[in-house]
């Protein structure tokens, strides 16, 4: 279970029977943590990575003035801490943002498993290029989009994300986090969240309620975001050219072409089913489950 969650995160990972029963032997234990509970302490030395099983987890750094910058959020089936194995500490915390179940493997059988196989090497590689990537677009999004592109772009980043490991329900997704956690993850203050949030569901983009967000209008708030899933590695681009609902004169087109999904008419569940469908035929034609 632990090494199938893990390799969703990756597109077409390649790894032998062997390999995978190696990397799933090499779990120690499994732990659960309440939300907002503290799971690594910046600095404290650390013998062990971490991999999230259920859950959303956060990095984040406290200034001395007392002000939160959340560095990741992570999903499950993320290495939350592999980086830990060669530095032995970390520099900002760990905590979870909701009731979450980890894996915990201990830094020697890391060590064992890239000295076992290097598919295994590869695959613990590119989950931190990944997670550096996924950083890096954040870095962008404080400091140069605006306050509700950085809202929408972690919007579209987090649906794509879930959608890859199947947490996503058509143009809906769980995402149990306060608007202060946005804040705190968009370089926002609360106040100023708010009103990006109301103005992202006053345009017809993005509407986020009690943990719930749906997406009401897909390619606008990708265009609005400016969001190409490049850096995440485990989409491909084109996935974009799907034509999700699109809202026009109170009507609604899925796409450019003829038949039932590129027609234009009202807005029913079965437009949008048939979208989000187009969505799993292009995943599945790239190999993905």
């Amino acid at each position: 279970m632990i090494t199938r969650l893990f390799l969703q995160t990756h597109r077409k990972p390649i790894l032998s029977d062997e390999d995978a029963a190696a990397l799933e032997a090499a779990c120690a234990r499994t732990q659960e943590f309440a939300a907002k509970r503290i799971i690594v302490r910046e600095q404290m030395p650390l013998t062990q990575c971490t991999l999230l099983l259920n859950g959303f987890i956060e990095r984040f750094k406290d200034t001395a003035e007392g002000r939160r910058q959340i560095l990741a959020i992570h999903v499950p089936g993320d290495f939350v801490d592999l980086h830990s194995y060669p530095l032995k500490r970390l520099e900002h915390s760990v905590a979870a943002l909701t009731p979450v179940t980890i894996a915990t493997f201990p830094h020697p059988e890391i060590r064992a498993l890239t000295e076992r196989s290097a598919a295994l090497t590869e695959l613990l590689w590119r989950s931190t290029l990944v997670d550096a990537a996924i950083n890096r677009e954040w870095i962008v999004s404080v400091g140069a989009r605006s306050a509700a592109a950085r809202l929408a772009h972690l919007f579209c980043e987090m649906f794509m994300r879930l959608e890859r490991i199947g947490m996503t329900r058509e143009l809906e997704f769980d995402f149990p986090v306060t608007q202060i956690d946005l804040a705190d993850a968009t370089g926002l203050t609360a106040v100023h969240a708010n009103r990006m949030l109301r103005q992202l569901r006053e345009q017809g983009l993005v509407e986020f309620r009690q943990g719930l967000v749906k997406i009401l209008n897909w390619d606008a708030l990708r265009d609005f975001a400016g969001f190409d899933p490049g850096y995440l590695f485990s989409i491909d681009r084109s996935v974009l050219a799907v034509r999700l609902p699109v809202t026009v004169q109170g009507r609604t087109q899925t796409g450019a072409g003829a038949g039932p999904c590129g027609t234009i008419g009202s807005f029913t569940a079965t437009s949008r089913a048939c979208a989000i469908g187009a969505l799993r035929q292009v995943r599945a034609e790239h190999g993905r489950d």
